[in-house]
């Protein structure tokens, strides 16, 4: 066992097999061949192995954002950017869907999440105050970054119930269909 990668592919064989609460970080060691303290080396805990090399994939995002051109209308670059960073290879569609059904459905990890969840909303809140001249913290940035987290989840959910969607498509059209909502003039009708 040399890799984080391998370890982690280990371990989804044993979740798969017994269940995530009920195995050990004794029993993903014992079967990747290595010391238990050893583990330790590649995730800060049993919790993180779902969420795979997150923070490679949170500064790609963010290169991502930076990338976007800045004549492109503020919700056109965020909708491209969840877009492209939910984007997966049609080969790794099936361990995608494996990894989200853990992180979205296991009572511990759903915990485990909001801390990267945190860090991910920070990502387009960092985008969104540079976009519109606002620190990261102020409302308008951090609204709209857990806006889109809102949309994201919405859509994770319908592609783990759904097995012939498309996940890519369910988020274009989750951020089309909010944004649309913000953009109509329907007002209430008087009681």
């Amino acid at each position: 066992m040399t890799t984080a990668a391998e370890l982690e592919q280990v371990a989804f064989e044993l979740f798969a097999e017994q269940g995530f609460e009920q195995t050990t970080i004794a029993d993903i060691a014992r079967a990747a061949g290595i010391a238990r303290r050893t583990f330790f080396h590649y995730f800060p805990s049993k919790n993180d192995i779902p969420w795979g090399d997150f923070d490679r994939e949170l500064d790609r995002m963010r290169a991502d954002f930076r990338a976007s051109p800045p004549q492109m209308p503020l919700v056109d670059a965020i909708r491209h950017g969840l877009v492209e960073f939910n984007r997966v290879a049609p080969e790794q569609v099936p361990a995608h869907r494996r990894r989200m059904r853990l992180i979205l459905r296991v009572p511990v990890l759903q915990a485990h999440s909001t801390l990267r969840f945190r860090a991910w909303r920070q990502v387009i809140a960092e985008f969104v105050g540079a976009r519109v001249g606002q620190p990261e913290d102020a409302l308008a940035p951090q609204a709209i970054a857990h806006a889109t987290l809102g949309i994201a989840l919405a859509a994770y959910e319908q592609w783990l119930d759904r097995p012939d969607s498309d996940l890519t498509e369910l988020l274009d059209t989750a951020m089309r269909e909010l944004v649309a909502g913000f953009n109509t003039s329907k007002q209430p009708e008087a009681g």
